[in-house]
């Protein structure tokens, strides 16, 4: 691995620390400015102005915003996430079994959801201008043009109220049988597949067209190059960056979905609790679920683009 590879990786490592300081910042003054003091909710209105001071003091709301903020950071940055306002535990054991739920609804529709993507963007591409090209444009154009609550309600309508195969909400209770799992992540799976794949088709049919334009692909086929040939071994190495880069995007697409999803089907994950957070000005655990959604994104978009930089030939050989 050359120098030149070398510096683009650690500029782009940096950026995106510097990013996720400038997000810090952002998510901090954000949950700050929401109306409502903290420890008046918590006390109720039949609070005293004593008691409401007293609770301001005892969580450290009293002190200027600069230094919750550095406090915050410092916990951030050991791991320690703080204790919850209203619950008063831990905010990593309330995280922690949601955060697997929702891993595991993103892991359940990537799996499902990339391969097909994958293989319809760059049938696509290939076959580009027929009528297997125009059906499948069709169908990602008007997909992405529905947003997800769209697409969920529509789940419903089909799947639980007129053909009654699966339930209206996400029930985890079972998820040790077949049954259970179909339960448990189908509609969020089945709503965010549609919505992640759409995306990724066209991102992919784009990048492996532009590929295949190039001079040195064309060259190959005038030289007696297989179709085939011509795609595996010239067109989708080259492709590489394009295509993580789509599948990249998506994925972090995935991420600003699901917390539709997860409100729509009731399914307890990550999202649904920040949610929960928002509506009892819980100011700890809404940052600490924004920060984990940003952190996710960043290292999607990161990874992406380092595999992108990698894969790049020309750098390559410089």
């Amino acid at each position: 691995m050359n120098s030149l590879i070398l510096r683009l990786i650690a500029g782009r490592i940096a950026v995106a620390l510097a990013t996720l300081l400038i997000v810090a910042v952002t998510i901090f003054c954000a949950t700050a400015l929401l109306p409502g003091d903290v420890a008046e909710i918590l006390l109720g209105q039949a609070a005293t102005p004593e008691a409401v001071a007293g609770l301001r003091t005892a969580m450290n709301l009293d002190q200027p915003a600069v230094l919750r903020f550095f406090a915050w950071l410092g916990n951030l940055a050991t791991g320690d996430l703080g204790v919850s306002y209203v619950n008063n535990i831990p905010i990593a054991d309330l995280i922690g079994a949601r955060l697997v739920n929702s891993l595991k609804l993103a892991g359940i529709t990537a799996a499902l959801s990339v391969p097909v993507a994958l293989a319809l963007g760059i049938t696509a591409a290939i076959l580009r201008g027929t009528v297997y090209d125009r059906i499948i444009s069709f169908l990602t154009i008007g997909i992405i043009s529905v947003p997800e609550f769209m697409v969920a309600t529509l789940a419903v309508l089909v799947f639980a109220v007129t053909l009654g195969w699966l339930p209206a909400l996400s029930m985890t209770g079972d998820v040790t049988s077949f049954s259970g799992l179909l339960k448990a992540f189908a509609m969020p799976v089945i709503t965010l597949s549609f919505v992640i794949s759409a995306q990724m088709i066209r991102m992919t049919r784009a990048a492996v067209i532009e590929t295949l334009n190039t001079p040195y692909v064309e060259m190959a086929l005038l030289k007696g190059a297989s179709r085939r040939r011509m795609v595996l071994h010239h067109a989708l190495p080259n492709a590489l960056g394009p295509i993580v880069n789509a599948v990249a995007l998506s994925l972090s697409y995935l991420l600003g979905g699901v917390i539709i999803v997860e409100t729509i089907f009731n399914y307890p994950g990550i999202a649904k609790l920040m949610l929960d957070a928002v509506s009892t000005r819980d100011l700890p655990l809404i940052q600490s679920c924004a920060m984990i959604f940003c952190i996710a994104y960043l290292l999607l978009i990161t990874i992406a683009d380092l595999v992108a930089i990698v894969s790049n030939p020309r750098l390559r050989r410089s």
